[in-house]
């Protein structure tokens, strides 16, 4: 079996192509993979409801990741190394408070993962994202002997989000410590969620990173926290921090207005302040699981609290990667005027090894 530590003799970052200012970000063609770059994945997430009956409520993570190994492979073979491509499923049921998470990964192989060149179709064995024709939005299936979700994704009023300078996020000081980074933030979802042997229809909303890059992290970086939120009144944000061990070194993030309007957002432009803390009984780690934030220009203060403690992730295909990645709830004020919202919050670097070993990549 593959294992990401074994990329150790595997490329080094300057053997790829670096994010660049400039770049345009053009959809559908930037749905599709960018094979010149080391780092990249396609990330779903998002809170449902059931749309009949008893009443549940559930979040739900799918992300594909691909990881560049040899940009030349010497061995011309379907099988050769190229990219390592793995992915990560997890589903949040909240009354029944279990949190469900499996992990596939492979080489591309014949067919075993993959990803087309411009538009949206990625894989990793019987889990997909792909473009959904017949509806004119997308198409996530991912299944596991315990859970699985079946889920139509609606195009947004919001439309493409693109982070940073018109998609290039700065991560560092570092030239080339960079990325391409959009998202669709409020993707109408409909479709199924399996728990056990009971099924629910479902609704609710999905928001998508897509990311690209060959090297994001500063030495000393150890991980980052990464908040995504979609609120009662159309608006959003996507707020994150790289840490250090003495504590946070870069910040940046996006406030999206309920008219698609787009703020980019500095350190000095918002407040994260980490709350009351989750040990895990498989790591031992300690995640800050509450935070409070604040955005002064926009007038908005939020508590954040989790849907449940226990959403970290443990990947059973590469130990010593951890990290916490859960459903969360917003509730606070903006400029004196109650507001509420929902969203997804991740947590690297806590416990295991850096994210900096295992992708050398920053926040989504």
């Amino acid at each position: 079996m593959l294992a990401l530590s074994g990329l150790a003799e595997a490329d080094d970052a300057a053997a790829w192509q670096s994010a660049q200012r400039g770049r345009e970000i053009e959809l559908p063609r930037d749905h599709g993979q960018h094979p010149e770059m080391k780092i990249e994945w396609w990330y779903f997430t998002g809170q449902l409801d059931s749309a009949e009956g008893e009443r549940r409520r559930f979040g739900y993570q799918l992300t594909f990741f691909r990881i560049g190994a040899l940009r030349e492979p010497t061995l011309k073979s379907a099988w050769a190394l190229r990219d390592v491509w793995m992915a990560h499923f997890a589903v949040t049921d909240e009354a029944g408070q279990r949190h469900w998470q499996a992990d596939r990964l492979n080489r591309a192989g014949p067919g075993l993962a993959g990803a087309a060149a411009e538009h949206l179709e990625v894989w990793n064995e019987d889990w997909s994202a792909q473009a959904d024709a017949e509806a004119g939005g997308m198409r996530l299936r991912a299944e596991d002997r315990d859970f699985g979700v079946d889920l139509r994704l609606a195009s947004d009023q919001i439309g493409l989000v693109r982070h940073g300078e018109a998609g290039f996020s700065q991560k560092g000081a570092t030239e080339g410590n960079a990325s391409h980074y959009y998202s669709l933030t409020r993707l109408p979802t409909t479709g199924t969620v399996r728990v056990g042997d009971a099924t629910w229809q479902v609704r609710g909303l999905t928001w998508m990173d897509h990311e690209y890059g060959s090297s994001f992290l500063e030495a000393g970086q150890t991980g980052w926290d990464w908040f995504s939120g979609q609120l009662d009144d159309g608006s959003g944000l996507m707020l994150f921090q790289l840490r250090q061990r003495q504590g946070p070194s870069q910040m940046a993030g996006t406030w999206i207005g309920a008219d698609g309007s787009l703020t980019s957002l500095g350190a000095g432009d918002f407040v994260l302040q980490p709350g009351r803390t989750w040990k895990s009984p498989a790591t031992e780690a300690d995640y800050p699981v509450a935070w409070h934030l604040q955005i002064p220009a926009q007038g908005v203060q939020l508590e954040v609290e989790p849907m449940l403690d226990a959403q970290e992730m443990t990947p059973a295909l590469t130990p010593g990667l951890h990290y916490w990645e859960g459903a969360v709830f917003y509730r606070g004020q903006r400029n004196g005027v109650p507001l509420e919202g929902r969203g997804y919050l991740e947590m690297t670097g806590y416990s295991g090894r850096s994210m900096a070993e295992w992708f050398g990549g920053g926040p989504r």
